[in-house]
């Protein structure tokens, strides 16, 4: 793919084309889900940007990019596979399997033999790089929302709602490992705290 212009003029109206040239509106359930992958995107890429801050003082934070770039890589094959009509499939089209799915699982076991057991739920904001991860997998969550709901009413592969479904876990554990093997502090949740 090469692009020479990043203006067209042709969404003024309100309307997009998915892959295959099928013209939908803007605000179209598909739009709004690949949209929303492409925000999580963005939003991993920020965590990105904050821990190459850290990438000569903490060892651990080379693998964090390394992961954080497969997954930004899977979420464009991810909004690719989401912005391309139902049915229609083209060569050398992007692909978003159960091996991935394996994959998330394979990070999180790694990152939780060196983390403490969970006894309350984590208040974000501890640090930077996992504060960013935290916010990451909200938005997750929401693409795994707006996947749901359009899987409900035109063909997705249910491998899709999957990936998300285990990223969001993933970027919670990643956030966990971030905060402990780069010194960031870890809130939890007090309950029924007051103020005096």
């Amino acid at each position: 793919m090469r692009i020479t212009k990043v203006y067209t003029r042709t969404g003024d109206a309100g309307k997009t084309r998915l892959a295959g040239g099928q013209k939908i509106w803007k605000d179209n359930l598909r739009v709004e889900t690949y949209g929303t992958v492409d925000e999580l995107m963005a939003s991993v890429g920020v965590v990105r940007v904050f821990n190459s801050d850290v990438i000569g003082t903490h060892p651990q934070a080379v693998r964090l990019e390394e992961d954080l770039r497969w997954i930004q890589h899977k979420l464009f094959d991810l909004g690719a596979i989401l912005a391309t009509a139902p049915g229609q499939k083209f060569k050398n089209m992007p692909c978003v399997t159960a091996k991935d799915v394996v994959w998330l699982e394979k990070v999180m076991d790694s990152c939780q033999k060196e983390l403490p057991p969970l006894k309350e739920f984590i208040l974000a904001g501890g640090g930077k790089v996992s504060g960013f991860l935290h916010h990451a997998r909200t938005v997750c969550r929401r693409a795994e929302r707006v996947c749901v709901r359009l899987a409900r009413e035109e063909p997705v592969d249910t491998i899709l709602v999957k990936f998300l479904n285990r990223l969001s876990d993933a970027l919670f554990v990643l956030a966990r490992w971030a905060a402990k093997t780069q010194g960031e502090k870890e809130f939890l949740w007090e309950r029924n705290l007051g103020k005096e």
